[in-house]
């Protein structure tokens, strides 16, 4: 496998909020597996669960759809 670059860099430090989500065991396994490549890319062990927020933050930022509705939708009430 060529580990000289992921498509996620190195994550930055933020304030987080916890969130439990439940996905198939199949992307737990790729996630574990990426984890593992990251480490052996940026020499920093990482298990899979921080990577979710850094990876749905990467595929929000890249969603061209997304960006294209702007900031006017209001969020859901919490």
């Amino acid at each position: 496998m060529n580990t000289k670059k992921l498509r996620l860099g190195p994550l930055p430090k933020t304030e987080s909020v916890k969130l439990t989500f439940a996905c198939p065991a199949s992307l737990k396994a790729d996630l574990d597996r990426y984890a593992a490549a990251y480490a052996q890319v940026y020499g920093e062990a990482v298990d899979a669960t921080t990577l979710i927020s850094h990876m749905l933050e990467a595929f929000i930022a890249g969603d061209q759809g997304f960006k294209r509705r702007g900031t006017t939708a209001k969020p859901p009430p919490v």
